[in-house]
Order: C-alpha cells, then structure tokens, then sequence
C-alpha cells in the first residue's frame, strides 16, 4: 500500500508541470535580481499588460531578441505595456552587468536561476528547453500565452510579439495602428 501511494504522489508531481501549462492561469510571484543589489516582483507591473522575456546571456537569438523588444518597450507603454525580462543562465549573476552594458536593454532586465524561471512558467527542471521565451500576462496577473525558442512564433519574435499584443489589444488598437499608416 505504501509503494502504491509513494507511486501515486510521484507520478502526481511529475504531471503538475504539465497541468501548469494550461492557459490562461494566474501568473505566480517571481522576484527577479537587478542591478545595485535591488529585487523587483514581477507583480508590481499588476494593471499592466505585460511581456515577460526569459533571456541567456549567452544566446545569440536573445542579444538580437533584446533591441526588437527595446522598440516594442517604446511603442506599446501609451497602450498599458510593458516589456520586463530575466536572464537564467547558469551563471546569470555574473553575466548580467556586462548583458545589461553591452545590449542596453531600455526595459527591467535581471537575472534569476533556471529552476525559478521553469518553475514559474510550469515546466519541469528536466524539460530543455530553447531560448528566448516570451510569456504575456493581463493586467489581473494571469499568464495568456507563453512560448520558447523552439515555438514557431518566435521564428520572427519581434513581429509575433507585436502581433499578440495587438490581438490582445483588441480592434481598437490595430485601428490606431492602420490609421498611423495612412
């Protein structure tokens, strides 16, 4: 009975992860590290529409990913957005004052360590997983969408965040954006 409910209670743990993908679902708390010995808590950006970037420092796709999201930073924050990112490479406390000088991410960018970040985002510390990752949260703290490097959406990230966002937006932000065209 006792290797049966030993059993049980494994397996349940190993299926939470997956049952944690499930969208939409509350944003847990995430405290992220920055410059000068501060912590920010992803919940102070609560009321905001929020895209939340999981960076290596390391990776090629997210020094590139960080520009396209500096442009995003400046184009959505009059619609209620804001890009928030971390750094979870393995040695992402280090990294993280010479990713922040050289890339000059114009948004908050810490660093915290792999297991947090795949814990917040319901994955296994087992799953590998392809950087960069992008997740959107509403303005009541719930996780809408969320997507890895290995995710066709982010094939070309700048314009599917952009994309999201608008749909996410609604009607009224894509006719603004149509009427800046003209």
């Amino acid at each position: 009975m006792r290797k049966y409910l030993l059993r049980t209670v494994g397996l349940m743990t190993l299926a939470l992860p997956m049952l944690a993908q499930d969208l939409p679902r509350p944003a847990p708390e995430f405290v992220f590290h920055l410059l000068g010995n501060k912590s920010s808590l992803l919940s102070s950006y609560r009321g905001k529409l929020v895209v939340f970037a999981c960076l290596s420092a390391t990776c090629g796709h997210c020094q590139a990913f960080v520009p396209k999201l500096n442009a995003i930073q400046k184009d959505y924050a009059a619609k209620g957005v804001v890009v928030v990112g971390t750094l979870f490479n393995p040695d992402a406390e280090v990294t993280h004052p010479g990713f922040i000088q050289q890339f000059k991410p114009e948004f908050p960018l810490g660093w915290s360590t792999r297991e947090l970040v795949h814990a917040w985002l319901g994955f296994s510390v087992m799953k590998q997983t392809y950087v960069p990752i992008v997740a959107f949260i509403d303005k009541k703290g719930a996780i809408l969408a969320q997507y890895t490097g290995a995710d066709a959406f982010m094939n070309e990230p700048g314009d599917s965040v952009r994309a999201k966002l608008d749909s996410l937006l609604g009607p009224a932000a894509g006719a603004k954006k149509a009427a800046a065209k003209k």
